[in-house]
């Protein structure tokens, strides 16, 4: 085991170091003293991804950096050693589910209205765009928001308690009067995960297997448990109905306190 494993990090330091020159399963393979087949299933055994999954995350990582910097999206995949600007776009909406230029704007041009509301598990912020609710999350403190740390960081925010106060109540009704629409970014896997999980019924639950079953991943129970802790919806994304499969609440984004409550007032509104 020992062997394997320090077979496996001289691969990914191998990938890291050659990541702009874009080396095969082969090179790598090689580069390790393995034949691609034993190497490319040993690989995922310990790293979680395949040698290509883990080279177009590092690729989008460099290409990011770029973009961050200025420059072109043709000037960012090039110097990351892809043959053009459709690779990169086809990494970008892969990985995160989002364009080269999507991710370059920040959501710059776009208006965010954002505010403060208490709602019956504390206090929440919710941002809103005229595609929907884009976050909704518990603080302890209205300082600890940070609009620069959002996925729409270049967008103009606009504070409106008033607005937030009434889709927090929506939000937070046991028989709401309509449907509220939602603007999520992610990554693919992430979409999938959060869009079972709109499947869910209040007071129904699910364990993280189940979830991950249920999106034709059975194996991938943590990264399943990753995509919630990424969720930026809570309640109408109700991350919080799942639970780990031996019955214990488990772990949550906003404390585990919270999520019991949750639970426990969404079992009381129940017809």
């Amino acid at each position: 085991m020992d062997a394997t494993y320090e077979r496996i990090a001289r691969a990914i330091e191998f990938l890291i170091e050659h990541r702009h020159e874009q080396p095969s399963l082969d090179d790598a393979a090689a580069h390790v003293g393995l034949s691609p087949y034993h190497f490319q299933r040993t690989f995922k055994r310990y790293a979680g991804v395949t040698p290509k999954q883990f080279l177009a995350a590092l690729t989008l990582e460099s290409a990011k950096a770029l973009l961050d910097r200025d420059a072109s999206v043709l000037e960012s995949a090039l110097d990351v050693g892809l043959s053009g600007s459709a690779r990169l776009h086809d990494h970008f909406v892969t990985i995160d589910a989002m364009s080269p230029g999507e991710y370059k704007l920040r959501g710059a041009g776009m208006c965010v209205t954002f505010g403060f509301a208490q709602t019956p598990f504390g206090l929440v912020v919710v941002g809103t765009t005229p595609r929907g609710i884009a976050l909704l999350e518990f603080l302890d403190d209205e300082r600890d928001f940070d609009p620069r740390r959002t996925p729409l960081a270049q967008a103009t925010f606009t504070r409106d308690d008033r607005v937030a106060a009434e889709l927090a109540t929506r939000a937070f009704a046991s028989n709401p009067s309509q449907p509220l629409r939602v603007h999520l970014g992610g990554t693919n896997f992430q979409l999938r995960v959060w869009s079972a999980l709109l499947a869910l019924a209040p007071g129904e639950r699910t364990s993280y297997a189940q979830l991950a079953a249920a999106i034709g991943a059975p194996k991938a129970a943590r990264a399943v448990g990753n995509a919630l802790a990424s969720n930026p919806i809570a309640v109408l994304i109700p991350c919080h109905r799942v639970i780990a499969s031996t019955g214990i609440i488990g772990n949550y984004r906003w404390g585990t306190n919270r999520k019991r409550a949750l639970l426990t007032w969404e079992s009381a509104h129940l017809p």
